[in-house]
């Protein structure tokens, strides 16, 4: 994307996940000049994509924080403004199954919690009521909770939306740009990065597993301390979707909220998250132990899925910190604003965590200005770009990806930057045979077009 390097621009956002696309297009309906910076080669190369694309309610998130403040106005927002944009909703509700007499004595807390956060439709059901809506479960189940706004999401694509509406507003983001260094003079930040030098009155850190390093290159010293958190997941065949229609939750512990199931948009099922403290930012790789017990206890939960063949897996690191809450502040004088420890909670927060950020820099003043995007729809339950005239050859017949959604996604004003951004645009590869069949025709499409560029097989 082209953009000056001696534009002088209101504010830089470090980080292009899902809180920074969101913030970039909040401050761009303000009418802020916006430079969005990403370390990766493109958007949501972090954290933010290995996230589980469940649209949270906050019935369980920590009563009066700032976090469950963010994910209902993030949860609203996104529900006012995702038709518009063509962002898929996957109406599911979710269960909160107790499968021990420990975790049904828990229940009744977890209601009153719920209530006192505003989400009143919250209750809890009995074993008949349990079997009745999800058949499938293990007779172990003894109750449950009815949890009927949780629903699934795209989990991409509403974040490439933010960033396209963004750029349509005027934002600038520029990727292969890892923050170097940088200094304040008393009025501007002077931002050294792989990609040059660059002028903004205002920083807002939203660089996900990166912020508190961020943070002590440019401040001096972080005020929290990242502890990454893995999380494998395990995606089973489409054949599974038929055994579940909730998303079925564990009762949640105070340092997880655990395993999950749920079907996904793309017509599979997912497990996970593990949730593994490591050291290291980079690497995140799955593990056959932890993936065997995954579907161990996806199997527990769901007899039926145990001969589901599985279709892919992966693994994400989480942003976790020292503390629980969401670590969101001013520094005053220094004209800085960090969106740091941001974890499971962050992709249905993010349009919140950016109205709360734009609150700290600009008051209470609204949106003056609007450039919606509607995306192409990649879920499974709404109408398909193959089933429309004029597709072109299907590309990738696991997840028929046609040749037109490919070179849809490699056009425009943020083309993906690389195989995995392709992925997320067009679902191409990420079916039964994880691209064996189609990845030589992929890399004749994009072509000259990658960095890094793919080798036709």
């Amino acid at each position: 994307m082209s953009h000056s390097q001696s534009q002088h621009f209101d504010v830089a956002i470090i980080g292009a996940g899902a809180v920074g696309c969101a913030v970039a297009r909040r401050f761009a309906l303000g009418g802020a000049h916006v430079l969005l910076l990403e370390r990766g080669s493109d958007i949501l190369a972090g954290a933010s994509k290995a996230n589980s694309a469940i649209l949270h309610t906050g019935f369980d998130a920590p009563p009066d924080s700032l976090e469950l403040r963010c994910i209902q106005h993030g949860y609203a927002e996104y529900l006012s403004l995702r038709a518009e944009r063509n962002l898929p909703l996957l109406e599911t509700g979710a269960l909160v199954v107790a499968w021990t007499d420990e975790e049904d004595a828990r229940l009744d807390a977890l209601v009153a919690q719920a209530h006192a956060n505003g989400v009143a439709n919250v209750r809890r059901i009995g074993r008949d009521t349990l079997r009745e809506m999800e058949p499938n479960l293990a007779p172990t189940a003894k109750a449950a909770l009815h949890v009927p706004g949780e629903h699934v999401i795209d989990p991409w694509s509403p974040f490439l939306a933010y960033a396209l509406e963004a750029n349509a507003l005027g934002a600038s983001v520029v990727l292969n740009a890892e923050v170097t260094g940088g200094a304040f003079d008393g009025r501007t930040w002077h931002l050294a990065t792989t990609q040059g030098a660059f002028l903004a009155h205002t920083i807002v850190n939203c660089a996900g597993l990166f912020g508190d390093v961020v943070e002590t290159a440019l401040l001096g010293a972080a005020s929290f301390d990242i502890r990454p958190r893995k999380g494998q997941f395990v995606v089973l065949d489409k054949a599974a979707s038929r055994l579940l229609t909730s998303i079925i939750l564990p009762v949640p512990t105070e340092r997880t909220k655990g395993v999950l199931l749920a079907r996904t948009v793309f017509g599979n099922v997912l497990v996970g998250p593990t949730a593994e403290e490591q050291a290291d930012r980079e690497r995140v790789a799955v593990s056959e132990p932890e993936l065997r017990k995954l579907l161990d206890r996806a199997a527990e939960l769901v007899p039926a899925l145990r001969d589901v063949p599985v279709t892919a897996a992966y693994a994400g690191l989480r942003p976790a910190t020292e503390a629980k809450h969401y670590r969101i502040h001013r520094v005053e004088g220094r004209n800085w604003i960090t969106a740091g420890g941001v974890r499971s909670t962050g992709m249905t927060a993010a349009l919140g965590i950016a109205h709360h950020v734009w609150g700290l820099y600009a008051g209470d003043a609204g949106p003056i200005q609007s450039a919606p995007v509607a995306m192409p729809n990649l879920a499974e339950h709404l109408p398909r770009d193959w089933q429309r005239p004029g597709h072109g050859e299907i590309v990738c017949q696991c997840e028929m990806v046609t040749r037109r959604e490919i070179e849809a996604a490699m056009s425009g004003p943020l083309p993906a930057g690389d195989l995995g951004g392709l992925k997320r645009r067009t679902r191409c590869g990420m079916g039964r045979c994880q691209g064996f069949i189609c990845a030589g025709r992929v890399a004749e499409l994009t072509a000259g077009q990658f960095a890094d560029p793919l080798v036709a097989r």
